[in-house]
């Protein structure tokens, strides 16, 4: 059939070392995770993906895994698995009517030198027969991990216990490669713990899973944060990640001559110094909270703060608050404030792009829903499935759907607009998940804000607070609104500033931008286009130095 063939076509391509004419359509696209560049990588066009055959030289056994299925367009599917000399992976291929390739996604599933000790490569725990002076596996297991950083130096140091540094960990653990993770917080949950009393996740929980241990499967669709921060406790302590809470890394420096790191830390009252081959930062995708300056914030009687210190609103029921900024925080702590009582105004400093929680559960998570998992997509399988479109393609898939969004939820936006909320689905029509993907931010997922907004529950105003009076806040328009509580849902600094503090400036100006595609689309993405996210869970221009962050579902 056309993927019997053209597998076969594309097989001797490689077995000469350069990939001929009809093989790859006019516009092509090879996406490689690890498995062949080392690296991610998406190569984009016949040239590009011709160069790196000439340079990288892939060599693999190759096999079409289950049957071929419509793609859409006149377009045929399939997996494939291959075999290299290091690695088992899977792939996926999308063939155009001619039997050309559209897309290739390569991704190494295993390392043959490190095999997953799962299924029948599991330990015994106990071996057979009797041995004076055993020493129990779990005692084992506690002296290996107090001997790292003392009597071994561990290979990677990880910084960041939330999920991401975890969900790393867990990955390092089961291929006894030695590491730790460092976190300020005492426990792994507490990053979640420690925000406000009311969120709850904005992705369903079938994108909430981290590797090896699925979440209960009685767990509602929309978890609480609490409900997550226990969770990362039970994840770490099941997993038995080596864990250092309250230990905080005043520095970190690269020694050139012994290609390593000297990391700095504090860790219960004592000095310690690693100094691994690598080190991972996984401290999120921001820096610290983005507090403007407000002018005779001293003579305001009532409490302003940022919204990553708010709490909860019970201590504001009958009086006046203000939420300044109309992203996903914002909504959800001033529906939090109008639950507790208060008369809440919203000031809206620039468009924001809402999407109802519904809707986004039908189109942006329709591999991770009920209906998905009915048709026995399991999270593994949805996770593989997103990997297999380039982000260009992406780009324009997206703004297909955003159309489709609008449609569908035409009054709902129309109802918006007409309580003064001023929309923005991106500079390309391409909504949130570009958005996210560019910027990391300006989204909604509506829970329920929205609502209020439409039905005047929650006032709106537009505009910037430039400073506070006595009895309120003052707006760039010179109007007062008057509050005892002010709340700047004024986001976070880059992630780049708060790697200069730890690293310096040297390194930062090495690693450059972390984040965004290079679309050249809006101020926080700027060219060249790169195909893959920038600086994230890849090799970059600082030896030995890795930055992981994102949403659950990227962890």
């Amino acid at each position: 059939d056309l993927v019997t063939g053209w597998l076969s076509r594309f097989t001797a391509a490689l077995e000469q070392g350069a990939v001929s004419n009809g093989i790859f359509a006019a516009e092509c696209y090879w996406r490689d995770l690890v498995a062949f560049t080392w690296n991610l990588k998406t190569m984009e066009g016949q040239e590009a993906i011709e160069e790196m055959v000439k340079t990288v030289k892939p060599k693999a056994t190759w096999a079409i895994k289950g049957d071929a299925q419509d793609a859409g367009e006149g377009r045929v599917e399939a997996w494939l698995t291959f075999e290299t000399e290091l690695l088992h992976g899977v792939g996926h291929v999308r063939l155009n009517a001619d039997g050309t390739c559209w897309t290739l996604m390569t991704a190494a599933d295993q390392l043959k030198a490190a095999p997953d000790p799962s299924g029948p490569n599991r330990s015994e725990g106990r071996p057979y027969g009797s041995i004076r002076g055993r020493v129990p596996i779990t005692t084992q297991a506690e002296e290996k991990r107090a001997a790292l950083g003392v009597d071994e130096e561990p290979f990677v140091v990880i910084v960041g216990g939330g999920q991401c540094g975890l969900a790393l960990a867990t990955r390092l653990q089961r291929m006894s490669v030695p590491y730790v993770v460092l976190d300020q917080n005492p426990r792994p949950g507490d990053s979640w713990r420690n925000r406000y009393d009311c969120l709850h996740l904005h992705d369903p929980i079938f994108a909430n899973h981290l590797p090896h241990l699925p979440l209960p499967d009685h767990w509602p669709l929309w978890m609480h944060k609490d409900q997550m921060a226990h969770w990362l406790d039970v994840y770490a302590s099941a997993m038995e990640v080596n864990f250092w809470g309250s230990s905080t890394c005043s520095s970190a420096s690269w020694d050139a001559t012994q290609k390593q790191w000297l990391v700095k830390v504090s860790r219960e009252g004592s000095e310690v110094t690693l100094r691994p081959k690598h080190l991972v930062l996984a401290t999120g995708l921001y820096g610290s909270p983005m507090m403007p300056e407000l002018q005779n914030r001293e003579s305001f009687k009532g409490e302003v703060m940022h919204s990553s210190a708010y709490k909860n609103g019970k201590s504001y029921q009958g009086k006046k608050a203000v939420v300044v900024g109309s992203n996903t925080s914002a909504h959800d702590i001033a529906e939090d404030l109008w639950e507790c009582g208060a008369e809440v105004t919203m000031v809206q400093r620039s468009a924001t792009m809402v999407i109802h929680i519904d809707t986004q559960l039908e189109t942006v998570f329709d591999l991770y829903n009920d209906a998905a998992q009915a048709k026995g997509i399991t999270t593994e399988e949805a996770d593989l499935k997103s990997t297999t479109m380039p982000y260009r393609i992406v780009t324009e898939l997206q703004k297909k759907r955003c159309k489709e969004i609008k449609e569908k939820d035409a009054e709902y936006y129309k109802q918006l607009e007409d309580a003064g909320f001023r929309l923005d689905f991106g500079e390309d029509e391409s909504a949130n998940i570009m958005m996210f993907l560019r910027r990391g931010c300006g989204y909604y997922f509506d829970t329920g804000a929205s609502d209020l907004i439409i039905k005047r529950e929650v006032q709106l105003k537009h505009g910037s607070v430039t400073g506070l009076s006595g009895s309120g806040c003052v707006l760039s328009d010179g109007q007062t609104l008057d509050a005892e509580l002010v709340v700047m849902a004024t986001g976070y600094r880059p992630l780049n500033e708060a790697v200069e503090k730890f690293l310096g400036k040297e390194v930062s100006a090495k690693l450059g931008r972390v984040w965004g595609l290079g679309s050249n689309i809006g101020p926080n993405d700027p060219g060249p286009w790169q195909g893959e996210l920038r600086n994230m869970w890849k090799p970059t221009a600082q030896e030995g130095l890795w930055v992981q962050g994102g949403n659950l579902g990227l962890s």
